[in-house]
Parts: C-alpha cells; sequence; structure tokens
C-alpha cells in the first residue's frame, strides 16, 4: 500500500484550517508525516474549498516552492497539487515528481501539454466547475456512470496532448 499525505500550505485551507501556513511548519510537518509512514507528500498552495478565489501563479508558486526545496531530498515522492501549468513545471523543476490536478486540466489550457512534456506522473481528479460554482454543478442523475464518463473525456485530451 501507498500512503499520501496531504500538505496544504494556505492560509484558507478546507481541511486543515491553514495550520501550516509558513515554510518552517509545512516542512516540520512532512517530516512527520515522513515518519509515520507516508510516501507521497501532496502540496498544495491554492485551496480547493467550495467558495475559495483563485491565487495567481507566483503566490501559489511562493508557498510551495519553497517546502518542495526543502523535502527534496526527504525519501519520499513529492506531489504538487495545483490546477496552474506553471507551477507544475517550477515545482517538477524544484524536485516534486507527480502533478496532482484537482481540475483535470480543465483550469489551465497549458496543463496536460506542459505535463506531458515534462513527463512525469500526472493525476486527474474529477469536478466540475471552479471553486465558485462546483457546489451548484454536483448535481448527477447516475454519479458513478457520469463521473466515468467525464473524466474518460480528460483522459482522452491528455492522451491527445502526449
Amino acid at each position: 500500500m501507498i500512503v499520501m499525505g496531504i500538505l496544504n500550505v494556505t492560509p484558507d485551507s478546507f481541511a486543515d484550517g491553514g495550520r501550516f501556513n509558513s515554510t518552517e511548519l509545512a516542512v516540520n510537518r512532512a517530516l512527520q508525516m515522513i515518519s509515520e509512514g507516508v510516501d507521497i507528500i501532496d502540496i498544495g498552495g491554492e485551496s480547493t474549498r467550495p467558495g475559495a478565489a483563485r491565487v495567481s501563479a507566483d503566490e501559489e508558486q511562493s508557498r510551495v516552492l519553497p517546502v518542495i526545496e526543502k523535502l527534496r531530498d526527504s525519501g519520499a515522492i513529492i506531489s504538487i497539487d495545483t490546477k496552474q501549468a506553471s507551477t507544475a513545471k517550477a515545482a517538477i523543476e524544484a524536485g516534486a515528481q507527480i502533478v496532482n490536478d484537482v481540475s483535470a486540466g480543465l483550469a489551465d489550457d497549458e496543463m496536460l501539454r506542459t505535463v506531458a512534456l515534462l513527463g512525469c506522473p500526472y493525476i486527474a481528479m474529477h469536478s466540475r466547475g471552479n471553486s465558485q460554482e462546483m457546489v451548484s454543478l454536483a448535481v448527477y442523475r447516475d454519479v458513478v456512470s457520469e463521473v466515468v464518463t467525464e473524466l474518460n473525456a480528460r483522459v482522452e485530451e491528455a492522451l491527445a496532448s502526449g
């Protein structure tokens, strides 16, 4: 079994309320998770909670890159949780090995092409709309078949992107 630990480096995290909103606190929390057996640290610098405001790539990178740089030799696999292609590229260059995109490439037209060029593993998650509208769009007749259909379309686009 592979265990992924989630590390939100945001002031408005859905899961932890911004408890690890500094490089030092985030690195210490990641090292604690690694000592407890986590294999992958997934680092996010933009909240994906419903209603969260988007942040610029520069802001997101200022949050995540110092953490990635300090953890790249920790022995854990580092994943970057981002919807922005420029952040994905910068994070991989800083030492992350995986891109985890909650928008499956829908938030940034360059994401799929960027990941293909980087040649790294890519996690395409399912969601509908952005954080401002996701709750109102989460209406399904058959949630499993609709999610499968929507993710299959994203897989086809990812494959077409390289």
